[in-house]
């Protein structure tokens, strides 16, 4: 981009926002199962709409793909790795939320359900590698190292 002139080249790309919710309710977190490619079970979530906060699509997502009013509660970490989406490169911010009340599936969301931390099923994305930060942020309240890159 030449930035003096606001002239960028059309093949600049950049990472998509988006975010996702460790929601958690008793000893257990809300997971969803997702309805679109890739299939499977997933943290709630979505992406950051143009004019938004990252904070009010959270909100937004956790509505829509749970019904769910949630409180957000910390960040844990933004995940960006390259590859942690195979459709194209998105970034991650990843709150910790509090919610009552039955998650149900709605939006994107096939089923919405709460998984103990134990008994997780598989994940798709990198959710896995989040919610194995999330559990050792509740063990120690260290949240993840950024020198070793998420």
């Amino acid at each position: 981009c030449d930035w003096s002139s606001d002239v960028c080249s059309s093949d600049l790309r950049n990472p998509t926002p988006t975010v996702d919710l460790i929601i958690a309710q008793g000893e257990g977190v809300v997971l969803i199962r997702r309805r679109n490619e890739p299939l499977g079970w997933a943290l709630p979530g979505g992406f950051v709409d143009e004019g938004e906060t990252v904070e009010a699509a959270a909100l937004r997502e956790a509505m829509e793909e749970t019904g769910l009013k949630v409180t957000l509660d910390a960040l844990l970490y933004v995940y960006s790795d390259p590859k942690r989406d195979s459709r194209q490169h998105n970034l991650s911010v990843v709150f910790t939320a509090q919610a009552t009340g039955t998650p149900v599936g709605a939006d994107d969301a096939d089923e919405a359900k709460v998984f103990p931390l134990n008994a997780l099923p598989d994940l798709v994305f990198d959710h896995a590698r989040i919610l194995s930060d999330y559990q050792h942020f509740l063990a120690t309240g260290e949240r993840p190292n950024p020198q070793e890159g998420r």
